[in-house]
C-alpha cells in the first residue's frame, strides 16, 4: 500500500496526461471492435495474460515468467493479424465519420420486441411468407449487419412483415435484431456444414443454424413451403411447434436483459419437437 502512495506522490502533469491518453488509446480499441465477434476472443486474451503475469509473479513461477516474457511480443503482434477484419471496418467507419456517431435512444421494451416479433411471424407463417429473422446476444454481427441494408428502426410487426413480403427488395436475406431496434436487412447468414438428414430443411434453416454455430444469437424461421416457425440457438433447431405459444417458446431464450417480468409469468415451455443437433459427419 505504502509503495502504491509513494507512485501517487511522485506523478507529475505529464505523467498524468500520459497515462489518461494511454487509457483512451484502449478504450478507442475497445469502442471500435464493439458489436462484433472480436470482444469476446479480445477479453479471453486479455483474461489469460492477467491469470498467467500474476501467477508468474505471485507465486514465484521461474519458468512461466519465462515462458510469459517470450510470448507476450509474438501475441502483441498477433493481435493485428487477428482482427484485421475488425480492425479494417473500424477504420472504415473512422472515415465515415460514423465512428463517434451518437446513439439513438431506444424506446422499445422486451415485451414490445417480442409481441411485434411475433405477430409478424404469425403472420407470415399463416401466408406461407418465408423469413429469417437473428437477435444478436453477446456476440456481436457488426460484420453480417455490414452485408444487409442498415435501418436502425423501431421494430413493429407491419415493418417486419413488409420487409420479407417477397414483392420487396429486402426480402432476400436475414433481419437482424440488435438492443431491440432492427439493425439491419437482407443480411447474408453463413450455411452450416453440418449435415442435416432432413431434406425438408432448406436454406433458411441452414443459415439459422449456421449463424447460432458462430456465435450465441437466436434465428427465427417461418417456411416458405409448409407455414411452419423453427428457431435455432446453439447449433441447434426446435421445429414445427404450435404458432399460438411463440412468444413464450422466443421469451426462454432470452436472458434477464431482455425478457421482461411479464413475459416470464406465461408458460414457457417449448412445444413441439425436441432441439436436435445437427453435426457433420
Amino acid at each position: 500500500m505504502w509503495e502504491l502512495q509513494w507512485l501517487i506522490e511522485r506523478l507529475s502533469w505529464p505523467d498524468m496526461v500520459d497515462i489518461f491518453l494511454v487509457a483512451l488509446l484502449f478504450f478507442a480499441i475497445f469502442y471500435a471492435l464493439r458489436g462484433t465477434r472480436a470482444v469476446p476472443l479480445l477479453r479471453g486474451i486479455t483474461a489469460l495474460l492477467i491469470t498467467l503475469a500474476l501467477l508468474s509473479r505471485i507465486v514465484r513461477l521461474q519458468a512461466l515468467s519465462w515462458l510469459v516474457a517470450q510470448v507476450l511480443p509474438v501475441i502483441l503482434f498477433a493481435l493485428p493479424v487477428i482482427f484485421q477484419p475488425e480492425l479494417r471496418r473500424a477504420l472504415e467507419r473512422l472515415g465515415r465519420g460514423s465512428f463517434l456517431r451518437r446513439v439513438q435512444s431506444n424506446s422499445n421494451t422486451a415485451e414490445t420486441m417480442l409481441n411485434a416479433t411475433a405477430a409478424a411471424a404469425r403472420y407470415m407463417a399463416k401466408r406461407k411468407t418465408g423469413a429469417l429473422i437473428v437477435f444478436e446476444r453477446g456476440t456481436g454481427l457488426q460484420e453480417y449487419v455490414e452485408t444487409g441494408v442498415a435501418l436502425d428502426a423501431e421494430i413493429t410487426s407491419e415493418l417486419l412483415t413488409t420487409i420479407f413480403d417477397h414483392h420487396t427488395v429486402l426480402h432476400d436475406g436475414a433481419v437482424i435484431i440488435r438492443d431491440r431496434r432492427i439493425a439491419a436487412a437482407a443480411c447474408v447468414m453463413p450455411l452450416t456444414s453440418a449435415f442435416l438428414s432432413d431434406r425438408q430443411l432448406g436454406l433458411r434453416h441452414r443459415a439459422a443454424i449456421g449463424i447460432t454455430e458462430d456465435s450465441d444469437a437466436i434465428a427465427l424461421v417461418v417456411s416458405e413451403e409448409r407455414g411452419t416457425i423453427s428457431i435455432a440457438h446453439d447449433g441447434r433447431i426446435i421445429r414445427d411447434f404450435e404458432i399460438e405459444r411463440l412468444e413464450a417458446v422466443l421469451s426462454t431464450f432470452f436472458n434477464q436483459k431482455y425478457a421482461s417480468a411479464s413475459v416470464h409469468q406465461r408458460k414457457n415451455t417449448p412445444a413441439g419437437k425436441s432441439p436436435e443437433r445437427h453435426r457433420s459427419r
